[in-house]
């Protein structure tokens, strides 16, 4: 009798223990990236008041089993269901940040390195990327300094708004293009202002100039050797350098120089002189494309350079590609244009930028936009993976921490995208609880409860029954 008396009241502890835990997963059915935990039950010991017997050859007897009671139950395990994702929250809000797969953020209170699928994150005072709750840094890795790309070494802090992420450095303009169609038919290229062409350069404080060239037929006219210039020559001009914001011409302190003096005779006998000038000639061979004459013959770039003067503009050297630019028959049209940077936009230059905004990629990389259209890379979240994240210690405030049975954490972490997961802004993963799941268990729970409270109700009507004897 006591032993049915001890056995239900190992019932009730445990199915309270159960009940804990229910009530616990219901109560997180709202916190972000909770994990529900389950219970599982093993009965307890048992006591053996006779035991087995084998068969006995020489008697004829079979074997009997052994007389085992049991002694209670107890709780076998209490399993988190880690690997059950919670539905999808939308928050809008560009920190909020919904993880995929089986890995983790690495977050550090300064001193300890903690885990957690939440992704509420924001930032602090002084630029740090941070949880939202409790103001642990989000760790990840940084952007070298030299190559501008993503270091993976051991994680750190990741101050995306760091003083010098504010802003973006200013760009000296280095490459431009004369691209498109020169008809010797054209009226303006034929007239003394030529065809004119436009292009905005900055230095390497990110002040802004508007240069003026423009582009001379040359067809016809006798230059310093006696030779009469054949269809297909022009000479393109340096006209002007003015800074925009004043409008002041900074041709002649900024020291710019631009091809040479070139001086030709005309039909009439008439000198043609052109100051800052570049001879460029039609090339049949090379598909039509227009080439500078001078230097190495058939070269598809001139050199616009500065230095001599006392402007910002100087130690600065802008290489103009003709390559792109070719002489055809357009009607008297000609299309062609100055346009800043390469065909891929580098050398383009920019100026001082400020910053407008951040973004984070599906693999973690956080990008800044600035106000010269300058995007900058400015580290990126790594994540933990662990070989049985189950095992993870659950620390509260949403965080883990790993255990013997959990794995390790390298300190260095991998890719997001290494293993299929992803991340997701302005989401949020919801709790994985299952309400209903839940209740049903809650009634099972409770139907547990009142059964044992019921053996322990008998037990004492039996001692009760017992103890009556001596009356």
């Amino acid at each position: 009798m006591m032993r049915a008396l001890y056995s239900g009241v190992s019932g009730l502890r445990t199915h309270q223990t159960k009940m804990d835990v229910i009530g616990n997963n219901i109560a997180n059915v709202n916190t972000v990236a909770y994990k529900s935990q389950t219970v599982t039950f093993q009965d307890l010991m048992y006591q053996t008041t006779q035991a087995a017997s084998g068969a006995n050859a020489t008697t004829g007897t079979g074997g009997t089993n052994a007389k085992q009671i049991g002694l209670g139950v107890t709780t076998g395990a209490i399993s988190t269901t880690i690997t059950t994702a919670g539905a999808t929250q939308t928050t809008n809000n560009p920190f909020d940040i919904k993880i995929t797969g089986d890995s983790f953020f690495v977050v550090s209170d300064g001193t300890q390195r903690y885990f957690t699928k939440a992704g509420n994150f924001t930032i602090d005072s002084t630029g740090n990327l941070v949880m939202s709750t409790t103001g642990y840094n989000v760790l990840g890795w940084q952007v070298n300094d030299t190559t501008g790309e993503i270091q993976k070494a051991t994680v750190s802090p990741l101050k995306v708004m760091a003083t010098e992420n504010l802003t973006s450095d200013a760009e000296a303009t280095t490459l431009a293009r004369y691209t498109g169609i020169v008809d010797s038919d054209s009226t303006d290229i034929n007239s003394t202002a030529g065809e004119v062409a436009n292009l905005d350069i900055y230095d390497s404080l990110g002040y802004k100039y508007n240069t003026t060239f423009s582009m001379h037929n040359a067809e016809g006219l006798i230059d310093s050797s006696g030779n009469t210039l054949p269809e297909g020559t022009f000479y393109m001009v340096l006209d002007d350098i003015t800074e925009e914001e004043s409008g002041d011409s900074v041709m002649t302190s900024s020291g710019a120089t631009f091809g040479s003096t070139l001086t030709f005779t005309d039909s009439s006998g008439n000198t043609v002189t052109a100051n800052n000038a570049v001879l460029v000639t039609y090339d049949p061979d090379n598909s039509g494309k227009l080439s500078a004459v001078g230097g190495t013959t058939g070269a598809t770039t001139t050199k616009l350079s500065f230095g001599t003067g006392t402007g910002q503009l100087k130690h600065s050297t802008i290489s103009i590609d003709l390559s792109t630019s070719q002489m055809s028959g357009n009607s008297g049209t000609t299309t062609a244009a100055m346009k800043g940077g390469d065909a891929d936009g580098n050398g383009e230059g920019r100026k001082l930028g400020k910053m407008i905004g951040i973004s984070i990629g599906n693999d973690g990389k956080i990008s800044g936009s600035y106000s010269n259209n300058d995007t900058k890379l400015l580290g990126q979240i790594a994540v933990a993976e662990f070989s049985n994240a189950a095992g993870l210690s659950k620390e509260g405030e949403n965080l883990y921490a790993e255990t013997l049975n959990s794995g390790s954490f390298d300190g260095i972490g991998v890719d997001v995208t290494a293993n299929s997961g992803s991340m997701a802004t302005g989401v949020l993963e919801m709790s994985n609880v299952d309400l209903s799941s839940e209740f049903t268990e809650m009634i099972t729970t409770q139907r547990g409860f009142q059964a044992n409270s019921r053996i322990i109700t008998v037990s004492d009507t039996l001692i009760e029954e017992l103890v009556n004897l001596k009356r």
